[in-house]
């Protein structure tokens, strides 16, 4: 006696079922409620074990690209001038694991960004950056790192004159 081996798991357990009582007296008998939870199941399975194994990918891209101890900042500069860390730029928010890089951008997003971490914008002023600067973006922060501020500190922010 052969058995099917295409088609669904439901259908083949449903032919395999058949066939095996197709010359008895006996009424075949199949669970199809318990061939779909062991369907589901083994979906849901296959589904963590990707979403595991994404998790781990991840987490290993970020030792392979040398992860240092400080976690991503959230607020990061994406324009292309901002190319090395400043100290100056940066705020260290009280009872936060993180740095908070403010080094090249623009006054509206620095200023959502205050907002976010509950801080309140103060004085803004702006200075000669040379060719090293976009104008308009944060050269400054203060205070800055290292010191730490707490929620609801005031935030001074020098930009790029150009």
């Amino acid at each position: 006696m052969t058995h099917r081996t295409d088609g669904t798991p439901f259908e083949e357990e449903l032919v395999n079922a058949m066939n095996d009582f197709a010359n008895s007296a006996a009424a075949p008998d199949f669970d199809s409620a318990g061939i779909v939870r062991k369907t589901r199941r083994r979906r849901n399975t296959t589904i963590a074990g990707i979403a595991a194994a994404l998790i781990v990918a991840g987490g290993g891209t970020a030792i392979a690209t040398g992860g240092s101890d400080a976690p991503r900042p959230m607020a990061v500069a994406t324009s292309s001038t901002m190319s090395t860390y400043n100290p100056a730029a940066t705020v260290l928010l009280e009872g936060s694991k993180f740095k908070y890089e403010f080094g090249g951008l623009s006054l509206d997003f620095a200023t959502q960004q205050l907002a976010k971490m509950q801080l309140k914008l103060g004085t803004v002023k702006t200075t000669d950056c040379g060719k090293n600067g976009k104008p308009g973006t944060v050269v400054s922060v203060d205070p800055h790192e290292p010191k730490i501020v707490s929620k609801g500190a005031t935030i001074n922010l020098t930009l790029c004159a150009g």
